[in-house]
């Protein structure tokens, strides 16, 4: 139930953060929660990816390749001339590309699923999208950005990020999964967790609006910059995904997969890899979460259009 409703539970955790903080002063310290809230999320969304099961995504070879060529290929290929577009502004073009280099991993399954795509594909992907993911964000930054990443991304809080914020919770995750698998107990525990990745997605996005909001500032513009290319991104990626899957000759749902895939960012993962940068708020954070109010606009799009994608 609560996830048919997750967009609106967003939007509304959205427009109640933005009113607390033009209301109540001091949300900015909001800031040193979003960490703790975003490991939690990570962790029941985990939860949700069935660890034991991360080598049975790649036995659909054709639809594990299309899914990979296209968001590693292809879209990353789109992000850097859109981000070309942008201002000439080191730290808005390091939020863009951070945000559209990354697929989702979490709430795209539940929308493909709605928008009738092979939510089944992409939930035994989703492991295999989150680590190819994290190995080439530096490699795409460094090749997108040359000197300006060396100087922004330091390796250090970046890897400590990685660590503490998406291995530990995976971690945790996989062996919750093994609990309940093994004992009653477990499985209690895991049925009530996975109650909670929405109402944890929720509480992270009022986080960072809440804090975010009264540090705008200078951001505003780098917002605004970057909007009409995430508009532009939502409408080419889906399109470009399903395109990939008819040159590999996927079935409908299987293209209609990839085309959620390619659509649908990454940006509440990528939140903590980008606060890790030196000096990345307020521009940063408002860069990212600009790109997850287009998204879910979008996605309420694509639950409707993309289902009337057919194969050939």
């Amino acid at each position: 139930m609560l996830e048919r409703k997750q967009v609106w539970i967003y939007f509304g955790c959205v427009v109640l953060a933005a009113l607390i903080a033009v209301a109540v002063p001091g949300t900015e310290r909001f800031d040193a929660a979003i960490n703790p809230a975003l490991a939690f999320m990570l962790f029941v969304t985990f939860l949700q990816v069935p660890v034991a099961d991360i080598g049975k995504g790649s036995r659909e070879t054709r639809f594990l390749i299309a899914l990979l060529v296209s968001n590693f290929v292809v879209i990353p290929i789109l992000a850097f001339l859109l981000s070309r577009l942008a201002m000439d502004d080191a730290l808005l073009r390091l939020g863009i590309l951070m945000v559209l280099l990354t697929p989702c991993i979490d709430y795209v399954i539940t929308f493909a699923h709605l928008g009738r795509a092979d939510a089944r594909l992409l939930l035994t992907s989703t492991p295999i999208l989150l680590l190819v993911q994290m190995a080439l964000l530096p490699i795409y930054l460094a090749l997108f950005l040359g000197e300006a990443a060396a100087d922004l991304v330091n390796a250090g809080p970046f890897l400590r990020a990685f660590l503490w914020l998406i291995a530990v919770p995976f971690v945790l995750a996989g062996m919750v999964q093994l609990w309940a698998a093994r004992h009653r107990s477990g499985e209690r525990l895991a049925k009530g967790l996975a109650l909670l990745p929405v109402p944890a997605t929720a509480l992270v996005l009022f986080l960072v609006i809440a804090a975010t909001i009264p540090l705008l500032g200078e951001a505003t513009g780098h917002a605004l910059s970057a909007l009409p290319l995430y508009a532009a991104f939502a409408i080419l990626a889906p399109l470009i995904g399903w395109c990939i899957g008819r040159v590999f000759g996927l079935k409908a749902e299987a293209g209609r997969a990839i085309a959620f895939s390619s659509g649908t960012r990454n940006s509440l993962v990528v939140l903590p890899l980008a606060l890790s940068v030196p000096g990345a708020i307020p521009v940063l954070p408002a860069v990212i979460v600009t790109q997850t109010l287009v998204e879910l606009i979008a996605e309420l799009i694509y639950i409707r259009v993309i289902p009337r994608f057919q194969a050939s």
